[in-house]
């Protein structure tokens, strides 16, 4: 099969029509939910996800900070599925993301967080699960069927919709502005080469992917993907954090995909990737120049969007390395579409 055939890719591809789709149906919700955050002002967000969903969470975590300043953490689900103990969130939001809404323990911790008096917001694709018939407010994905385990398309609508309502809910209409281009900017996303990153780890074993802040997200979800449909070895780090210990097994040709956005981050990183390429790395860059790195090809947005279309653009390529490593990205060794975790 060629890679562009694979449901990977295909379901990639459609991202831009999901997220315009998304953006004009979500309008009347986003706007009544972000009044009601306005209004109710919660001290904290408690997120709750698994996978690729977390690692939107990562996402909303750093936006919503920086937007409104409020402190924003993720749930550890095990607390209320396992532990079975009682959280004390009066007053806080609890965002639950998942693309499947079926997870026995995030649909426990949601339960949980009710109990505890937490308003309750699911992003979930399926509007018909249980997730969502949990939530006291749902914006849905309008993603349609995602068939690979890998989820691309549905990843890429999450974080759209965060981006969408803490836009809305921070009054922040430079940002509400540039989501009207997101579409399109997409399309361009997908259409970048990023073809040097399957030459350069067609026969890798290990790799750090690098990113900060808004862009911290997006680097777990490539490695996450890295790992699941590449059979690759992938960590995440923060530029900030890949300095405190894991700098020390980098060695000569050892790969390095280092992520960044135009924000107050981008000095960080872009130190952290001189430091890889001082150490003789194989230093792969999206975002940020970087002598002796190459350099992947990204487009110049608002600084929110710039990891979006990276994700968007890492996917394709993804699915490429895949298909040179001899995998299949629709269906990875061991792993099912939807993973019911207790």
């Amino acid at each position: 099969m060629r890679h562009e055939a694979s449901a990977m890719f295909q379901e990639s591809a459609e991202a831009p029509r999901v997220v315009a789709r998304l953006l004009e149906k979500n309008r009347a919700a986003v706007a009544r939910l972000a009044a009601r955050l306005r209004a109710q002002a919660p001290h904290a967000v408690v997120t709750g996800a698994r996978g690729s969903s977390d690692n939107a969470a990562t996402f909303a975590k750093y936006l919503i900070e920086t937007k409104t300043g409020t402190l924003t953490s993720s749930a550890g689900l095990s607390t209320s599925s396992v532990y079975t103990t009682h959280p004390k969130l009066d007053g806080t939001v609890f965002l639950a993301i998942s693309q499947s809404g079926k997870s026995p323990d995030l649909l426990k911790a949601v339960e949980a967080a009710k109990e505890a008096g937490a308003f309750v917001v699911a992003i979930v694709n399926d509007e018909t699960a249980p997730l969502a018939g949990l939530a006291h407010e749902i914006l849905p994905l309008h993603a349609g069927p995602e068939r690979s385990v890998a989820a691309t398309k549905t990843w890429i609508a999450s974080v759209a919709a965060i981006a969408q309502l803490v836009a809305a809910w921070s009054g922040d209409g430079e940002l509400d502005a540039a989501l009207a281009a997101l579409p399109a900017l997409l399309e361009r996303a997908w259409s970048l080469d990023w073809s040097a990153v399957a030459d350069r780890l067609k026969d890798a074993h290990d790799l750090y992917v690098v990113g900060r802040g808004l862009g911290f997200g997006t680097a777990q979800e490539a490695a996450l993907k890295l790992k699941e449909t590449c059979g690759l070895h992938a960590e995440a780090f923060s530029a900030a954090e890949v300095r405190h210990g894991p700098m020390a097994l980098v060695r000569e040709d050892f790969p390095v995909l280092v992520f960044a956005q135009d924000d107050e981050t981008m000095e960080g990183v872009a130190e952290a990737a001189e430091s890889f390429v001082k150490a003789h790395a194989s230093v792969m860059t999206a975002g940020v120049a970087c002598a002796g790195a190459l350099v992947l090809p990204s487009l110049r947005a608002h600084p929110v969007l710039q990891p979006i279309l990276i994700a968007q653009s890492f996917y394709r390529a993804a699915n490429a390395l895949a298909f040179a490593r001899g995998a299949d990205p629709d269906r990875p060794p061991l792993l099912n579409k939807i993973t019911e975790t207790v």
